[in-house]
Parts: C-alpha cells; structure tokens; sequence
C-alpha cells in the first residue's frame, strides 16, 4: 500500500466552493483501478490549508493509471484552479514498527 500526501493550500475565501467541489471529484478519484481510500482535512491553524491523504495499492495505481487517465484530466478540471501556490505531491510506504 502506498500512502499519497498532499498538502493543499485554497486561494482566500474559496474554501466551501473548493469543499463542495471536492466532494464531485471524490467520485472520479474513488472509481480508479487501485484506489482504496482517500480523506481530506482542513488544518485548523491556517484557514486555507487542507491535507488530502489518498491509498494507492501500488505507486503505479497513482502516478501512472490515474495521472494517464481520462478522468484525471476532469479531475484537474475541477479542482487545479483553487490551489496557489500549486501543491508538491509525495508517496509514503509504511514503515513495519
């Protein structure tokens, strides 16, 4: 399993049209091959940023099949114009403790 982490930060004011928004792209997201879960939070310190953390199967499922996809080209779509300035995108494998 690859973990997907995303720090977000929303052009001011545009936080509940981003939310809403964001709820139309967890469909698109959700119906990938090798998706398995994805969450958002909003950081309570700072208004305009927000966390997305997205479970992959492998690193492939993300950066190739989802990234080459039709559907991530709707996804961009909806959700690339909120974002300045654009987020920097890193995978996680976990760590057995």
């Amino acid at each position: 399993m690859i973990l997907e982490a995303v720090i977000l930060h929303v052009k001011p004011d545009l936080e509940s049209d981003f939310e809403a928004t964001f709820k139309k792209a967890s469909k698109i997201i959700s119906s990938m091959d090798g998706y398995l879960s994805h969450e958002l939070h909003k950081c309570i310190e700072v208004q305009d940023k927000y966390l997305l953390l997205v479970k992959w199967e492998t690193l492939e499922s993300h950066t190739v099949g989802f990234r080459n996809s039709a559907e991530y080209q709707e996804w961009k779509k909806l959700l690339h114009h909120f974002y300045k300035p654009f987020p920097t995108v890193e995978h996680f494998e976990e760590v057995e403790i």
